[in-house]
């Protein structure tokens, strides 16, 4: 069977995502952007947004080659990688997840997704934006544990995490370069068993995807508990792999 060189780069909207206009395209085999990233490239393949994202921010067309990726296609994904609550609630995420069951990469690279905010001037590549990690949401606790999850989960399906960022990052994957992208060691994912079934042992899980409605279920010490075990795992998986 051939090698998996499926490489798909999830890009944001961070200020410096504006870099990625001129990279060449053949680093990527798909690009998947995120709300308003769809504006940075003309040759996007996927633009994954929420319900909520405006109607006057969305394309006005699509070439043959193009899909809008919408709540009904991400949903059921998400909930089959243990739901919004344990996997996080913000796009960034939930672009990895989608990716990571409709196009099974053997590398996922985050570009703008970095998640960190500058205290004045331009949030996003368009100037002034929401930024939509920062709100008072009991998924977002830990964005760090919330990306070693999902890097442990993919591990599993042999793809590789990392981001094409070289500054901060809530994201805990190594920085790479744009131009290269290998399939290198995985994690270990020795203990994902057992920290799926404390998760599922917990049942945060809200098949509607609208967590949000119902968020006084859950307990903030229970998350950050389980939160605190992935990025633990994670972090003892990437020692082990320096050892």
């Amino acid at each position: 069977m051939a090698e998996n060189d499926t490489r798909v780069l999830i890009l944001g909207s961070a200020p410096a995502a504006l870099a990625a206009r001129d990279w060449a395209r053949g680093s990527f085999t798909h690009i998947v952007a995120i709300n308003n990233a769809w504006r940075i490239r003309e040759d996007w393949d996927f633009l994954i947004h929420p319900e909520d994202f405006p109607a006057e921010n969305r394309p006005d067309c699509l070439t043959a080659t193009q899909r809008i990726v919408t709540a009904q296609d991400y949903v059921p994904i998400q909930n089959a990688y243990g739901g919004f609550v344990y996997a996080g609630g913000t796009m960034a995420f939930t672009a990895g997840y989608w990716a990571l069951r409709a196009l099974k990469p053997s590398v996922m690279a985050f570009f703008g997704c970095d998640m960190v905010y500058p205290r004045s001037g331009n949030t996003h590549f368009y100037g002034q934006g929401t930024a939509d990690p920062l709100r008072a949401d009991v998924t977002l606790r830990s964005l760090e544990a919330k990306s070693a999850r999902l890097a442990l989960l993919a591990a599993r399906q042999d793809c590789n995490m990392v981001r094409l960022s070289s500054g901060p990052s809530r994201l805990v994957y190594p920085s790479v370069s744009h131009t290269g992208m290998t399939s290198e060691a995985l994690p270990s994912t020795e203990h994902v068993d057992a920290l799926l079934q404390a998760e599922c042992e917990v049942g945060y899980v809200v098949p509607s995807g609208r967590y949000w409605e119902v968020e006084e279920r859950f307990d903030p010490a229970v998350v950050d508990r389980l939160d605190a075990a992935w990025l633990a795992a994670y972090k003892a998986s990437a020692l082990d792999q320096a050892a």
